[in-house]
């Protein structure tokens, strides 16, 4: 997350003001545990870099869907008086969606990143990332690995099913409608971003799939 051309920082702000526009509380200070997933997705410049455990694509997904639909519910993860639990998937986890979807390896974050918006397009790219998103509850990872069996309805409609192991180690998978693919676990070094507010998020390794692809 460190570098990029001019023009893609301005794009990447006007996406965010897009999105901060949704918020009530966007020209106000915001309350005490009411820091917002798209600041702290975006705190750090949003670009993309060669770490594959960070959260770039995703990112620049949110930005592109509040860009290209202003009013998509995906707007609420800049409102942080709304409870959210967000399952973000990192950008390695987006490699090996489109690893499944083309057959092929693609280098470098920017490159795959448009590679996805090419194939899929903003409105499944839209409802891939509500599949992700949870709304009306702030489930931090003490609550996650005490709901073994749970099923979550997403912002998406569809639901997920919550998989906690302890033994022989810590593990929780999240079971979604493919049932070919590999289901995603949560990254246990990422878990709780943004804690202490209404909206947290936690890492997966893979992305969750709302359809049997």
């Amino acid at each position: 997350m460190k570098r990029r051309v001019p023009a893609i920082l301005a794009a990447s702000a006007l996406a965010l003001g897009a999105v901060q526009a949704t918020a009530p509380a966007a020209s106000a200070a915001m309350a005490p545990g009411e820091d917002s997933l798209a600041a702290l997705l975006t705190s750090d410049g949003n670009t993309f870099d060669k770490n594959k455990n960070d959260f770039d694509i995703v990112t620049e997904a949110v930005l592109a869907v509040a860009k290209a639909k202003p009013s998509s519910p995906v707007t609420v993860l800049a409102d942080g008086s709304k409870r959210v639990t967000a399952f973000a998937p990192t950008d390695q986890a987006f490699r090996l969606l489109a690893e499944d979807l083309t057959g092929k390896t693609i280098k470098g974050e920017k490159k795959l990143f448009e590679a996805l918006v090419e194939l899929a397009g903003v409105d499944t790219i839209e409802t891939i990332l509500l599949y992700h998103v949870v709304p009306g509850q702030t489930l931090t990872s003490n609550k996650v690995l005490k709901a073994d069996g749970a099923k979550l309805t997403t912002a998406q409609g569809g639901k997920i099913t919550v998989k906690v192991k302890t033994k022989p180690s810590v593990s929780v998978t999240l079971k979604d409608r493919d049932k070919n693919a590999q289901d995603p676990k949560a990254v246990l070094k990422a878990l709780d971003l943004n804690k202490g507010n209404k909206q947290v998020a936690h890492g997966i390794d893979r992305v969750l799939r709302p359809i049997d692809l």
